[in-house]
Formats: C-alpha cells, sequence, structure tokens
C-alpha cells in the first residue's frame, strides 16, 4: 500500500476508492433493533470464511436477517441507514429492485430515494457499478401456454 503525506496527513492511494465502507453504530442508543443488527452484522462479518468483503456483507446480512427473523432487504435498508456502503453484489435482490425503483423516481416523489440511496449511488458510481444496470432486469410475463390450459 503506497502512501503519500500531504497538508500534513497520511493519504493511501489517492487514485484507489474502497468498495465497502462499512457502518457505524447508531447514533439512539434507545433504538434496540437498530444496534442489534448493527451488533449481529459486525459480529458475524469476522467469521464467514471468505476473502472477497463482498461476499462477506452480503452473508453477514443475510445471516443477521434470518436470526432476527427480518427480511433481508429490511436488514439491509437499516446498515445503509447506519452507512454502509458496498458494491450491487453485496445486497440482496430485493433491496437492489427497491433501490433501482427508487432511483428511476423523481426526488419530489413518494418512494424516491432519500439521502443513504443518494449516497449509495455515487459509491456504485465511484466505483464503476453499470450505471444502467436497474433497465436490465428481467420482468416475469405469462406465456401464452399458462393463460390457455387453464382448467
Amino acid at each position: 500500500m503506497t502512501s503519500q503525506k500531504t497538508d500534513n496527513t497520511f493519504k493511501s492511494n489517492d487514485n484507489k476508492v474502497e468498495s465497502v465502507i462499512l457502518p457505524l453504530p447508531p447514533l439512539n442508543l434507545t433504538d434496540k433493533v437498530d444496534m442489534e443488527i448493527y451488533a449481529r452484522f459486525m459480529r458475524h462479518l469476522r467469521y464467514v470464511a471468505n476473502s472477497r468483503m463482498e461476499v462477506k456483507v452480503i452473508s453477514a446480512i443475510q445471516f443477521t436477517a434470518d436470526m432476527m427473523d427480518l427480511q433481508d432487504a429490511q436488514v439491509a435498508r437499516i446498515l445503509l441507514d447506519l452507512g454502509l456502503l458496498a458494491p450491487r453484489l453485496s445486497f440482496p435482490n430485493e433491496f437492489l429492485e427497491f433501490a433501482d425503483n427508487a432511483r428511476t423516481r423523481s426526488t419530489t416523489e413518494y418512494g424516491s430515494a432519500g439521502q443513504a440511496l443518494q449516497d449509495l449511488y455515487a459509491h456504485w458510481d465511484a466505483i464503476g457499478e453499470d450505471k444502467f444496470v436497474s433497465f436490465k432486469r428481467e420482468y416475469k410475463i405469462m406465456d401464452e401456454a399458462v393463460t390457455t390450459n387453464l382448467l
């Protein structure tokens, strides 16, 4: 890792953006659910036996959701609000559908992206994620054979 000293601060390899930025604990300690999600996520993140951080994040999200009997997308949304920034590979499919739908809406519409989602979009753009991936989604359609063979 190369580092250089500029303006009395050390910077590490200026041309590389970190692909995963982990969340911070919630500021409001009375919110027990957010703190429990954060604690379980961070605890499990250390034990995932994989060298890729993206895989560790998705595994920790799924583990936390299973342990707390919540949906994966809900856990991902709470961690996003706590500051988690990661590539698209690190998030569950339901959350990506929500994020893609929010991105296509205007900022004044209901269901549009909040500040945390806008920060995630900026992070995805900075690390080089495909900007048009939300338009490449496959949508399930009914086949003619399904509709004609009804009993």
